[in-house]
Protein backbone atom coordinates (compact mmCIF):
# COMPACT_ATOMS: atom_id res chain seq x y z
CA UNK A 1 0.00 0.00 0.00
CA UNK A 2 3.20 2.26 0.51
CA UNK A 3 3.76 2.77 -3.52
CA UNK A 4 2.42 5.16 -5.58
CA UNK A 5 0.95 5.07 -8.55
CA UNK A 6 0.32 7.01 -11.77
CA UNK A 7 -3.19 6.86 -12.36
CA UNK A 8 -6.41 6.14 -9.68
CA UNK A 9 -8.91 4.86 -12.38
CA UNK A 10 -8.28 1.31 -14.07
CA UNK A 11 -10.09 -0.96 -16.62
CA UNK A 12 -11.06 -4.72 -17.39
CA UNK A 13 -7.68 -5.14 -18.81
CA UNK A 14 -5.72 -3.59 -15.61
CA UNK A 15 -7.55 -6.60 -13.73
CA UNK A 16 -6.66 -9.20 -16.02
CA UNK A 17 -3.32 -8.42 -16.30
CA UNK A 18 -2.35 -8.28 -12.19
CA UNK A 19 -4.70 -11.60 -11.47
CA UNK A 20 -2.17 -13.10 -14.17
CA UNK A 21 0.79 -11.46 -12.81
CA UNK A 22 -0.54 -12.50 -9.54
CA UNK A 23 -0.89 -16.13 -10.48
CA UNK A 24 2.40 -16.05 -11.87
CA UNK A 25 3.64 -14.91 -8.84
CA UNK A 26 2.08 -17.51 -6.50
CA UNK A 27 3.47 -20.30 -8.17
CA UNK A 28 7.24 -18.56 -8.14
CA UNK A 29 6.07 -18.42 -4.08
CA UNK A 30 4.94 -21.85 -4.04
CA UNK A 31 8.28 -22.93 -5.36
CA UNK A 32 10.25 -20.88 -2.56
CA UNK A 33 8.24 -22.80 0.03
CA UNK A 34 8.60 -26.63 -1.64
CA UNK A 35 12.32 -25.52 -1.98
CA UNK A 36 12.78 -23.81 1.45
CA UNK A 37 14.06 -21.07 0.08
CA UNK A 38 13.84 -18.42 2.71
CA UNK A 39 16.53 -16.38 4.66
CA UNK A 40 17.36 -18.59 8.07
CA UNK A 41 17.78 -15.30 10.19
CA UNK A 42 15.18 -14.94 13.23
CA UNK A 43 14.57 -12.80 16.17
CA UNK A 44 14.75 -9.35 13.92
CA UNK A 45 12.34 -6.88 14.70
CA UNK A 46 11.16 -3.87 13.30
CA UNK A 47 8.15 -1.29 13.40
CA UNK A 48 5.76 1.47 12.39
CA UNK A 49 4.02 3.92 14.04
CA UNK A 50 0.92 6.38 12.64
CA UNK A 51 0.40 9.78 14.66
CA UNK A 52 -1.93 12.81 14.65
CA UNK A 53 -0.82 16.31 13.85
CA UNK A 54 -2.92 18.12 15.80
CA UNK A 55 -3.25 22.31 16.35
CA UNK A 56 -2.42 24.14 19.82
CA UNK A 57 -6.61 24.31 20.06
CA UNK A 58 -6.28 20.16 19.92
CA UNK A 59 -7.99 20.07 16.40
CA UNK A 60 -6.39 17.82 14.07
CA UNK A 61 -4.53 19.63 11.44
CA UNK A 62 -4.42 18.67 7.46
CA UNK A 63 -0.83 19.62 6.79
CA UNK A 64 1.03 16.18 6.08
CA UNK A 65 2.26 17.12 3.19
CA UNK A 66 3.74 20.16 4.41
CA UNK A 67 5.73 18.53 7.54
CA UNK A 68 6.85 15.66 4.97
CA UNK A 69 8.51 18.76 2.75
CA UNK A 70 10.19 19.73 5.78
CA UNK A 71 11.14 16.36 6.83
CA UNK A 72 12.56 14.81 3.91
CA UNK A 73 13.18 11.37 5.19
CA UNK A 74 12.08 8.14 3.43
CA UNK A 75 11.32 7.01 6.73
CA UNK A 76 8.98 10.06 7.52
CA UNK A 77 5.53 8.82 5.40
CA UNK A 78 1.78 10.08 4.69
CA UNK A 79 -0.83 7.86 5.70
CA UNK A 80 -4.54 8.11 4.14
CA UNK A 81 -5.55 11.36 5.72
CA UNK A 82 -3.90 14.91 6.05
CA UNK A 83 -3.56 14.77 9.20
CA UNK A 84 -1.62 11.69 9.80
CA UNK A 85 2.17 10.51 8.92
CA UNK A 86 3.85 7.15 9.78
CA UNK A 87 7.21 6.79 11.17
CA UNK A 88 9.08 3.72 10.22
CA UNK A 89 12.16 2.10 12.13
CA UNK A 90 14.94 0.49 10.92
CA UNK A 91 15.06 -3.35 11.10
CA UNK A 92 17.36 -4.40 14.44
CA UNK A 93 18.50 -7.57 16.13
CA UNK A 94 16.61 -8.39 19.67
CA UNK A 95 19.89 -9.60 21.14
CA UNK A 96 21.28 -7.46 23.61
CA UNK A 97 20.45 -3.46 22.94
CA UNK A 98 18.76 -3.99 19.84
CA UNK A 99 15.07 -2.72 21.49
CA UNK A 100 16.59 0.43 22.88
CA UNK A 101 18.27 1.04 19.16
CA UNK A 102 14.50 0.69 17.77
CA UNK A 103 13.06 3.50 20.74
CA UNK A 104 15.83 5.29 20.36
CA UNK A 105 15.24 6.16 16.46
CA UNK A 106 11.57 6.37 17.40
CA UNK A 107 11.87 9.04 19.86
CA UNK A 108 14.27 11.27 17.83
CA UNK A 109 12.24 10.99 14.56
CA UNK A 110 9.22 11.84 16.99
CA UNK A 111 11.45 14.51 18.33
CA UNK A 112 12.58 16.27 14.87
CA UNK A 113 8.85 15.91 13.31
CA UNK A 114 7.53 17.44 16.62
CA UNK A 115 10.06 20.11 16.14
CA UNK A 116 9.27 20.69 12.40
CA UNK A 117 5.26 20.38 13.17
CA UNK A 118 5.93 23.41 15.59
CA UNK A 119 7.08 25.91 12.92
CA UNK A 120 3.47 25.17 11.19
CA UNK A 121 1.84 25.34 14.41
CA UNK A 122 1.27 21.89 15.05
CA UNK A 123 2.53 18.95 17.41
CA UNK A 124 2.52 15.03 16.48
CA UNK A 125 -0.03 13.25 18.60
CA UNK A 126 0.26 9.35 19.26
CA UNK A 127 -3.29 8.08 20.36
CA UNK A 128 -5.27 5.28 18.60
CA UNK A 129 -8.12 7.79 17.59
CA UNK A 130 -7.80 11.57 18.25
CA UNK A 131 -10.90 12.67 20.70
CA UNK A 132 -11.37 15.51 18.47
CA UNK A 133 -11.79 14.21 15.14
CA UNK A 134 -14.85 14.32 13.92
CA UNK A 135 -16.56 12.23 10.72
CA UNK A 136 -17.24 15.62 9.13
CA UNK A 137 -13.54 15.61 8.89
CA UNK A 138 -13.02 12.54 7.51
CA UNK A 139 -14.20 13.40 3.95
CA UNK A 140 -12.14 13.06 0.45
CA UNK A 141 -11.26 16.99 0.63
CA UNK A 142 -8.91 15.90 3.48
CA UNK A 143 -7.11 12.67 1.70
CA UNK A 144 -3.61 12.16 1.03
CA UNK A 145 -2.27 13.20 -2.48
CA UNK A 146 -1.33 10.18 -3.72
CA UNK A 147 -3.37 8.37 -6.46
CA UNK A 148 -3.19 5.33 -4.33
CA UNK A 149 -5.37 6.51 -1.61
CA UNK A 150 -8.26 7.95 -4.38
CA UNK A 151 -7.90 4.51 -6.15
CA UNK A 152 -8.59 2.62 -2.70
CA UNK A 153 -11.29 4.74 -1.71
CA UNK A 154 -12.94 4.08 -5.57
CA UNK A 155 -11.89 0.40 -5.09
CA UNK A 156 -13.65 -0.03 -1.69
CA UNK A 157 -16.88 2.09 -3.17
CA UNK A 158 -17.05 -0.48 -6.47
CA UNK A 159 -16.73 -3.73 -4.23
CA UNK A 160 -19.22 -2.02 -1.61
CA UNK A 161 -21.44 -1.51 -4.98
CA UNK A 162 -21.53 1.66 -3.85
CA UNK A 163 -23.43 1.14 -1.07
CA UNK A 164 -22.48 3.47 1.93
CA UNK A 165 -20.08 2.42 4.58
CA UNK A 166 -22.36 1.89 8.26
CA UNK A 167 -20.81 2.44 11.13
CA UNK A 168 -22.77 0.63 14.35
CA UNK A 169 -20.54 -0.29 16.94
CA UNK A 170 -22.17 -0.18 21.04
CA UNK A 171 -20.27 -0.60 23.53
CA UNK A 172 -20.05 1.64 26.60
CA UNK A 173 -22.14 3.85 24.30
CA UNK A 174 -24.04 3.39 20.88
CA UNK A 175 -22.81 4.98 18.18
CA UNK A 176 -24.30 4.53 14.52
CA UNK A 177 -23.58 6.53 11.61
CA UNK A 178 -23.51 6.39 7.58
CA UNK A 179 -20.34 7.22 5.24
CA UNK A 180 -19.63 7.67 1.80
CA UNK A 181 -15.94 7.33 1.67
CA UNK A 182 -13.45 5.31 2.97
CA UNK A 183 -11.47 7.90 5.16
CA UNK A 184 -13.59 6.37 8.16
CA UNK A 185 -10.22 4.24 8.06
CA UNK A 186 -8.28 6.69 8.54
CA UNK A 187 -9.35 7.45 12.11
CA UNK A 188 -7.36 4.26 13.25
CA UNK A 189 -3.54 4.57 14.41
CA UNK A 190 -1.66 1.89 15.30
CA UNK A 191 1.78 0.26 16.72
CA UNK A 192 2.54 -2.04 13.80
CA UNK A 193 5.44 -4.33 15.16
CA UNK A 194 7.11 -6.85 12.79
CA UNK A 195 8.98 -10.12 13.73
CA UNK A 196 11.08 -11.61 11.15
CA UNK A 197 10.99 -15.48 11.59
CA UNK A 198 13.00 -18.65 9.67
CA UNK A 199 10.51 -21.19 7.67
CA UNK A 200 10.99 -23.87 10.62
CA UNK A 201 9.43 -21.73 12.98
CA UNK A 202 7.04 -19.52 11.06
CA UNK A 203 3.58 -21.07 11.65
CA UNK A 204 4.58 -21.50 15.15
CA UNK A 205 5.05 -17.76 15.97
CA UNK A 206 1.81 -17.15 13.38
CA UNK A 207 -0.33 -18.78 15.73
CA UNK A 208 1.48 -17.41 18.80
CA UNK A 209 0.92 -13.87 17.42
CA UNK A 210 -3.25 -14.80 17.28
CA UNK A 211 -3.33 -16.35 21.09
CA UNK A 212 -1.16 -12.90 22.04
CA UNK A 213 -3.64 -10.77 20.56
CA UNK A 214 -6.29 -10.50 23.21
CA UNK A 215 -3.94 -9.59 26.09
CA UNK A 216 -2.04 -7.50 23.86
CA UNK A 217 -5.29 -4.96 22.58
CA UNK A 218 -6.05 -5.01 26.25
CA UNK A 219 -2.93 -3.79 27.61
CA UNK A 220 -2.32 -1.20 24.97
CA UNK A 221 -5.78 -0.04 24.64
CA UNK A 222 -5.60 3.64 23.73
CA UNK A 223 -8.93 4.71 21.70
CA UNK A 224 -12.30 4.78 23.93
CA UNK A 225 -13.76 7.30 22.42
CA UNK A 226 -15.24 7.72 18.73
CA UNK A 227 -17.28 10.73 17.29
CA UNK A 228 -17.31 11.98 21.36
CA UNK A 229 -18.86 8.88 22.19
CA UNK A 230 -17.61 6.33 24.52
CA UNK A 231 -17.83 2.74 23.06
CA UNK A 232 -14.77 -0.16 23.51
CA UNK A 233 -11.84 0.42 25.02
CA UNK A 234 -10.00 -0.06 21.85
CA UNK A 235 -12.35 1.61 19.18
CA UNK A 236 -9.86 1.13 16.53
CA UNK A 237 -10.76 -2.36 16.44
CA UNK A 238 -14.50 -2.71 14.89
CA UNK A 239 -13.73 0.98 13.47
CA UNK A 240 -11.17 -0.24 11.52
CA UNK A 241 -12.86 -3.27 10.54
CA UNK A 242 -16.01 -1.38 9.10
CA UNK A 243 -14.35 1.51 7.41
CA UNK A 244 -13.75 -1.34 4.91
CA UNK A 245 -15.69 -3.73 4.52
CA UNK A 246 -16.73 -4.54 1.61
CA UNK A 247 -19.64 -7.06 2.00
CA UNK A 248 -20.18 -10.31 0.70
CA UNK A 249 -18.78 -13.37 1.75
CA UNK A 250 -16.83 -14.88 5.13
CA UNK A 251 -13.71 -13.66 4.42
CA UNK A 252 -13.19 -9.60 5.34
CA UNK A 253 -10.53 -7.31 4.39
CA UNK A 254 -9.97 -6.59 7.61
CA UNK A 255 -9.85 -9.54 10.01
CA UNK A 256 -9.04 -11.86 13.05
CA UNK A 257 -9.32 -14.73 10.31
CA UNK A 258 -10.67 -18.43 9.62
CA UNK A 259 -8.07 -20.59 11.76
CA UNK A 260 -4.44 -21.13 13.03
CA UNK A 261 -1.74 -21.54 10.56
CA UNK A 262 -1.56 -24.99 9.93
CA UNK A 263 1.23 -26.36 8.04
CA UNK A 264 2.99 -22.96 6.43
CA UNK A 265 2.08 -19.31 5.79
CA UNK A 266 2.06 -20.19 2.28
CA UNK A 267 -1.81 -21.46 2.93
CA UNK A 268 -2.38 -17.21 3.86
CA UNK A 269 -1.40 -16.42 0.07
CA UNK A 270 -3.25 -19.16 -1.62
CA UNK A 271 -6.29 -17.76 0.65
CA UNK A 272 -5.65 -14.45 -0.62
CA UNK A 273 -5.69 -15.51 -4.50
CA UNK A 274 -8.88 -17.42 -3.98
CA UNK A 275 -11.12 -15.76 -1.86
CA UNK A 276 -10.15 -11.84 -1.92
CA UNK A 277 -10.94 -9.95 -5.36
CA UNK A 278 -8.05 -7.34 -6.31
CA UNK A 279 -8.52 -3.88 -5.27
CA UNK A 280 -5.31 -2.06 -6.32
CA UNK A 281 -4.38 -3.55 -10.07
CA UNK A 282 -1.21 -1.58 -10.62
CA UNK A 283 0.94 -1.57 -13.38
CA UNK A 284 3.85 -2.51 -12.58
CA UNK A 285 7.11 -4.75 -14.02
CA UNK A 286 6.20 -8.48 -15.89
CA UNK A 287 9.40 -9.74 -14.32
CA UNK A 288 8.13 -9.73 -10.69
CA UNK A 289 10.79 -11.97 -8.86
CA UNK A 290 10.40 -9.93 -6.10
CA UNK A 291 6.41 -10.62 -6.08
CA UNK A 292 5.48 -6.98 -6.18
CA UNK A 293 1.87 -8.16 -7.27
CA UNK A 294 1.49 -10.14 -4.49
CA UNK A 295 2.99 -8.55 -1.60
CA UNK A 296 0.45 -5.63 -2.83
CA UNK A 297 -2.19 -7.63 -2.90
CA UNK A 298 -1.85 -9.15 0.26
CA UNK A 299 -0.79 -5.23 1.59
CA UNK A 300 -4.88 -4.81 0.44
CA UNK A 301 -5.94 -7.42 2.92
CA UNK A 302 -5.41 -5.92 6.85
CA UNK A 303 -5.31 -9.39 8.87
CA UNK A 304 -4.89 -8.44 12.68
CA UNK A 305 -2.04 -10.25 12.43
CA UNK A 306 -0.61 -10.37 8.48
CA UNK A 307 2.32 -12.64 7.59
CA UNK A 308 4.34 -10.89 4.44
CA UNK A 309 7.02 -11.67 2.70
CA UNK A 310 9.80 -9.31 2.52
CA UNK A 311 13.95 -9.21 1.40
CA UNK A 312 17.24 -9.49 3.03
CA UNK A 313 19.48 -6.88 1.96
CA UNK A 314 21.02 -9.66 0.08
CA UNK A 315 18.45 -10.51 -2.10
CA UNK A 316 16.99 -13.57 -0.16
CA UNK A 317 13.37 -14.01 0.87
CA UNK A 318 12.20 -13.98 4.48
CA UNK A 319 8.68 -14.51 6.56
CA UNK A 320 7.57 -11.88 8.37
CA UNK A 321 4.57 -11.97 11.27
CA UNK A 322 3.21 -8.02 11.44
CA UNK A 323 1.08 -7.66 14.73
CA UNK A 324 -1.20 -4.85 13.83
CA UNK A 325 -3.66 -5.36 17.30
CA UNK A 326 -1.61 -2.52 19.78
CA UNK A 327 -3.02 1.21 19.36
CA UNK A 328 -1.01 3.50 18.80
CA UNK A 329 1.06 5.72 21.86
CA UNK A 330 0.75 6.88 24.43
CA UNK A 331 4.27 7.80 25.26
CA UNK A 332 7.51 6.19 23.76
CA UNK A 333 7.92 4.56 27.37
CA UNK A 334 4.56 2.73 27.03
CA UNK A 335 5.92 1.60 23.19
CA UNK A 336 8.74 0.06 24.37
CA UNK A 337 7.13 -1.78 27.33
CA UNK A 338 4.33 -3.18 24.73
CA UNK A 339 7.03 -4.33 22.32
CA UNK A 340 8.96 -5.79 25.40
CA UNK A 341 5.59 -8.14 25.93
CA UNK A 342 5.38 -9.03 22.70
CA UNK A 343 8.24 -10.00 21.59
CA UNK A 344 9.31 -11.81 24.58
CA UNK A 345 5.73 -13.88 25.00
CA UNK A 346 5.72 -14.75 21.12
CA UNK A 347 9.58 -16.21 21.93
CA UNK A 348 8.41 -17.96 24.76
CA UNK A 349 4.95 -19.42 23.26
CA UNK A 350 6.60 -20.36 19.65
CA UNK A 351 9.46 -22.25 20.97
CA UNK A 352 7.47 -23.72 23.78
CA UNK A 353 7.72 -27.74 23.62
CA UNK A 354 4.16 -27.97 23.20
CA UNK A 355 2.36 -25.96 20.60
CA UNK A 356 -0.26 -23.29 22.58
CA UNK A 357 -2.69 -23.43 19.72
CA UNK A 358 -2.92 -27.49 20.41
CA UNK A 359 -4.32 -26.09 23.64
CA UNK A 360 -6.40 -23.45 22.74
CA UNK A 361 -9.54 -23.56 19.93
CA UNK A 362 -9.30 -20.72 17.28
CA UNK A 363 -12.57 -20.03 18.35
CA UNK A 364 -11.41 -19.37 21.80
CA UNK A 365 -8.26 -17.11 20.63
CA UNK A 366 -10.89 -15.21 18.58
CA UNK A 367 -13.48 -14.32 21.12
CA UNK A 368 -10.77 -13.52 23.89
CA UNK A 369 -9.32 -10.79 21.22
CA UNK A 370 -12.81 -9.42 20.79
CA UNK A 371 -14.03 -9.33 24.66
CA UNK A 372 -10.58 -8.03 25.39
CA UNK A 373 -11.17 -5.03 22.87
CA UNK A 374 -14.52 -4.39 24.03
CA UNK A 375 -13.48 -4.61 27.86
CA UNK A 376 -9.66 -4.10 28.12
CA UNK A 377 -8.09 -5.19 31.20
CA UNK A 378 -11.39 -6.08 32.84
CA UNK A 379 -12.13 -8.61 30.17
CA UNK A 380 -11.77 -12.17 31.02
CA UNK A 381 -9.73 -14.87 28.57
CA UNK A 382 -9.98 -18.79 28.19
CA UNK A 383 -6.63 -20.34 28.70
CA UNK A 384 -4.59 -23.47 27.98
CA UNK A 385 -5.98 -24.82 30.90
CA UNK A 386 -9.46 -24.42 30.22
CA UNK A 387 -10.62 -22.25 32.64
CA UNK A 388 -11.99 -18.15 32.07
CA UNK A 389 -8.94 -16.28 33.95
CA UNK A 390 -9.35 -12.12 34.70
CA UNK A 391 -7.07 -10.77 31.88
CA UNK A 392 -5.69 -8.86 34.35
CA UNK A 393 -4.85 -11.72 36.71
CA UNK A 394 -3.57 -13.98 33.63
CA UNK A 395 -0.75 -11.01 32.51
CA UNK A 396 0.26 -10.68 35.95
CA UNK A 397 0.67 -14.63 37.20
CA UNK A 398 1.27 -16.23 33.72
CA UNK A 399 2.34 -14.22 30.83
CA UNK A 400 4.75 -11.79 32.76
CA UNK A 401 7.12 -14.12 33.35
CA UNK A 402 6.67 -15.99 30.45
CA UNK A 403 7.23 -12.54 28.72
CA UNK A 404 10.64 -12.63 30.81
CA UNK A 405 11.57 -15.96 30.28
CA UNK A 406 11.49 -15.34 26.18
CA UNK A 407 13.38 -11.92 26.20
CA UNK A 408 15.75 -13.95 28.37
CA UNK A 409 16.71 -16.33 25.84
CA UNK A 410 16.75 -14.20 23.06
CA UNK A 411 19.62 -12.29 24.85
CA UNK A 412 17.85 -8.77 25.36
CA UNK A 413 19.71 -7.03 28.16
CA UNK A 414 18.90 -7.15 31.77
CA UNK A 415 18.47 -3.92 32.32
CA UNK A 416 16.10 -3.19 29.10
CA UNK A 417 13.88 -6.50 30.41
CA UNK A 418 13.58 -5.16 34.00
CA UNK A 419 12.62 -1.53 32.48
CA UNK A 420 9.81 -2.75 29.66
CA UNK A 421 8.08 -5.55 31.86
CA UNK A 422 7.92 -3.80 34.96
CA UNK A 423 5.99 -0.76 33.06
CA UNK A 424 3.53 -3.53 31.93
CA UNK A 425 3.34 -4.78 35.74
CA UNK A 426 2.61 -1.44 37.02
CA UNK A 427 0.49 -0.46 34.48
CA UNK A 428 -2.17 -3.92 34.99
CA UNK A 429 -1.88 -3.62 38.44
CA UNK A 430 -3.16 0.04 38.58
CA UNK A 431 -5.34 -0.55 35.52
CA UNK A 432 -4.49 2.43 33.76
CA UNK A 433 -4.22 2.42 30.06
CA UNK A 434 -4.52 4.86 27.86
CA UNK A 435 -8.00 4.37 27.39
CA UNK A 436 -8.83 4.23 31.34
CA UNK A 437 -6.43 7.65 31.52
CA UNK A 438 -9.05 9.11 28.96
CA UNK A 439 -12.42 7.91 30.69
CA UNK A 440 -11.04 9.00 34.06
CA UNK A 441 -10.13 12.47 32.32
CA UNK A 442 -13.82 12.77 31.29
CA UNK A 443 -15.43 11.60 34.47
CA UNK A 444 -13.48 14.42 36.23
CA UNK A 445 -13.32 17.14 33.59
CA UNK A 446 -16.11 16.58 31.41
CA UNK A 447 -16.45 15.80 27.62
CA UNK A 448 -14.51 18.32 26.35
CA UNK A 449 -12.52 16.99 23.84
CA UNK A 450 -10.13 19.85 22.51
CA UNK A 451 -9.42 20.05 26.40
CA UNK A 452 -8.24 16.19 26.70
CA UNK A 453 -6.53 16.29 23.40
CA UNK A 454 -4.76 19.40 24.92
CA UNK A 455 -4.07 17.69 28.15
CA UNK A 456 -3.01 14.10 26.40
CA UNK A 457 -0.43 16.03 24.52
CA UNK A 458 1.02 17.78 27.28
CA UNK A 459 1.78 14.69 29.05
CA UNK A 460 3.20 12.80 25.81
CA UNK A 461 5.79 15.27 25.82
CA UNK A 462 6.83 14.20 28.97
CA UNK A 463 7.62 10.98 28.25
CA UNK A 464 6.18 9.00 31.30
CA UNK A 465 4.19 6.13 30.88
CA UNK A 466 0.71 6.48 31.06
CA UNK A 467 0.52 4.67 34.54
CA UNK A 468 2.50 7.61 35.93
CA UNK A 469 0.18 10.44 34.74
CA UNK A 470 -2.14 12.45 36.85
CA UNK A 471 -5.54 13.21 35.48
Amino acid sequence: MGQEIAAAHFRYHDFHRFDRLLREELALLQGWFQDRNFSSQRSIAGLELETWLVGPTGDPLPINEQVLALVDSPDVVPELSRFNIEFNVAPQSLAARGPKAMVSELDATWAACDRIAGRLGAGVVSIGILPTITDALLSLSNMSSPKRYQALNEQVLRLRQGRPIRLDIEGREHLKTEHHDVMLESGTTSLQLHLQVPLDEAVRFYNAAVILSAPLVAVSANSPLLFGKLLWEESRIPLFEQAVDVGGGRFSRVTFGSEYAQDSLEEFFVENQDHYPVMLPLSMDERSDRLVHLRLHNGTIWRWNRPLIGFDSDGRPHLRVEQRVMAAGPTTADMAANMALYYGLAESLATAPHAPESRLSFADARHNFYHAARHGLDATAAWFDGRQWPLRKLLLTELLPLARDGLERLHVDSDLIDQGLSIIESRVATGLTGAAWQRRFVERHGRDLALLTREYHARQRTGQPVHTLDV
